[in-house]
């Protein structure tokens, strides 16, 4: 009697028409499970309900997924799963025998499979997710594999008439866009797909009434972005107890211990398909945070809010005085928040150029960070003539510097904010250096010279930039080079701005990292350096120009090779011309110091 009114309360209170099993802690162990027993499963294939379809049990593959940790093969009948096979989305989907939680719909076989037949993850196995211990950000030891293969003694078993096909796959989640173009789904595709992560067609936002259940069952959504844009990877409820909800049955990213918005989701329809079958689905508001994403389940609190990293995005067009604005947060991890700061960035971009119209970009902003100085953002770039979208490089090139920041070896930066305001410009505003000369040939410490820099916009005349600079006070008597160029041909020269560990780190903190990102050469500056045959050292994030040789024989001794680097020519003086155009090229002088 009491089991039978807590099933009518779980009925009343969530609005089913099916009745589900009510004691979500009366479970039955893998030793209990024979083959032939027959129970059955629970998923939302379209609206709020959820609907029950029948399982029968084909096998028991002991450590089949791990150490201790076992898989129950299934077969799926019923009218929905006769026509739609296993579906993405699926995963998680609680199963039943006798009223009793066995555990979650979690693998299935690979592709073309003619009959429904799928893999059960084992409860325990899942309980046993919430109790991992912690990880440090960024390990990815829970990662999902590509494929599990099949015994072959199973295989004859089930009579399989393809070998190629007697393996077992995580069943893929349905990753769900909503406001993005489809030209930025299909280009960040493929960095999903090795999660296990497909995109789908369809999905936007929801209202909090048109969601699915928070119950066994129920649908429910991961969030890698929320906001005015969002992204997020739909499976399904395996139980709830209390505020702690588990799922899918396997890892979404295999990152450990996570902070991952848990969203209310609704699903619109199930859609069927020969390769595979999946489910549209709208998202709804954030309602807690997955804190587990381990390889038996995803785990987490409804009620607890994430942290994110909030990102303001303003786009300009000055021509047309249009201004729009868009606020959205990212999921924080090392790994992949840089990937969705490039995603968001170039779906902005996308959405605002118009057909057949090139395009330049000016690119201002700040990432603020909690205890330390900002990172400030300032720069240009113009289209280029490759076949890749344009936006698609500007958004790398922005979030790289994201990407150093969040990826340093020193501490987890606490990043407060993201704010960011790109202005379209619609012409190609590009120049090359084309000439360049001075009106001295010997000069002397400390005068003042004028240089004349010729520069060839895009489509347009050349014309003369004039420059006035000094030669250092410091500068030794003989040959004195001088450079005109752009920032590439600068940064390449000087290696001041080599962060690639390939090449060693210079630097020792994060924030000699912000300095020295903070010193970053900009794309619309013409720089003119001094350089003459005296070595310059580089310490850590400094730079020492013509250091005497007995300092040399100190800093950049062979046990410290990571921290110094010694040049054989110095940099005397460096200076620039902002300049409205993207500049490329270079061009040297040469003068004599009397």
């Amino acid at each position: 009697m009491k089991q039978n009114l807590s099933s009518l309360i779980l009925l009343a209170s969530i609005g089913l028409g099916t009745l589900l099993p009510a004691a979500a802690a009366d479970t039955i162990a893998v030793e209990e499970i024979q083959p032939g027993m027959k129970g059955q499963a629970y998923t939302v294939f379209a609206g709020r309900e959820i609907e029950a379809f029948e399982v029968e049990v084909l096998g028991v593959l002991k450590n089949f997924m791990g150490p201790q940790e076992d898989l129950v093969l299934l077969r799926l009948a019923g009218p929905k799963v006769d026509f739609t096979g296993v579906v993405m989305g699926m995963s998680g989907s609680p199963v039943y025998f006798g009223g009793r939680l066995a555990g979650a719909l979690s693998v299935r076989f690979g592709s073309f499979a003619k009959e429904a037949i799928v893999g059960m993850t084992p409860i325990a196995s899942m309980l046993k997710a919430a109790e991992q211990p912690a990880t440090e950000a960024g390990s990815e030891s829970e990662a999902r594999p590509a494929r599990y293969p099949l015994p072959e003694a199973v295989a004859q078993t089930l009579a399989l008439d393809d070998p190629s096909h007697a393996y077992l796959v995580p069943i893929e989640t349905p990753l769900v866009f909503a406001g993005f173009h489809a030209q930025t789904i299909a280009h960040f595709a493929s960095a999903f797909t090795r999660y296990g992560m497909l995109t789908v067609a369809g999905g936007g936002v929801t209202a909090p009434e048109r969601t699915s259940a928070l119950q066994p069952g129920g649908a429910v959504s991961a969030a890698l972005v929320t906001g005015d844009l969002r992204v997020a990877a739909t499976c399904t409820i395996t139980l709830r107890e209390g505020d702690r909800l588990y799922a899918c049955g396997h890892p979404l990213l295999g990152f450990g211990q996570v902070e991952l918005p848990i969203v209310s989701t609704e699903v619109v329809a199930t859609l069927p398909s020969q390769a595979q079958s999946f489910k549209i689905a709208n998202l709804g508001e954030v309602i807690g945070t997955f804190e587990q994403d381990r390889r038996t389940a995803v785990v987490g609190t409804l009620g607890k809010l994430p942290t994110m990293i909030p990102v303001e995005l303003t786009l300009m067009r000055p021509d047309k005085r249009e201004e729009q604005q868009f606020h959205f947060q990212l999921f924080r991890h090392p790994k992949i928040s840089p990937l969705l700061l490039s995603m968001t960035l170039m779906n902005g971009l996308m959405g605002r150029v118009e057909y057949g119209e090139e395009v330049s970009y000016r690119i201002r902003g700040r990432i603020a960070l909690q205890g330390h100085a900002p990172v400030e953002l300032d720069d240009m770039y113009s289209p280029s003539d490759s076949f890749a979208p344009d936006a698609s490089f500007i958004a790398s090139q922005v979030s790289q510097t994201f990407q150093h920041l969040f990826t340093n070896p020193f501490q987890q930066p606490a990043i407060e904010g993201i704010r960011l305001r790109l202005e379209m410009l619609p012409e190609r505003k590009a120049a090359t250096i084309e000439n360049a000369w001075c009106e001295k040939t010997e000069v002397q410490p400390g005068e003042n010279i004028t240089l004349k820099v010729v520069v060839h916009p895009y489509r347009d005349a050349p014309r003369v930039v004039t420059l006035p600079i000094q030669i250092p006070a410091q500068a030794a008597k003989g040959e004195l080079r001088i450079l005109i160029s752009d920032a590439t041909t600068l940064n390449y020269l000087t290696q001041t701005l080599v962060l690639d560990p390939a090449f060693g780190t210079r630097l020792t903190s994060l924030d000699q990292l912000i300095a020295l990102l903070n010193r970053a050469r900009r794309n619309h500056r013409l720089y003119v350096s001094l350089f003459q045959r005296n070595p310059t050292l580089l310490v850590q994030d400094k730079i020492l120009p013509s250091v005497p040789l007995s300092q040399i024989n100190v800093l950049n001794h062979p046990q410290m090779p990571s921290s110094t680097r010694l040049f054989y020519e110095s940099v005397l003086s460096e200076t620039f011309q902002p300049l409205d155009l993207v500049i490329s090229g270079s061009h040297w002088l040469q003068v004599k110091v009397r």
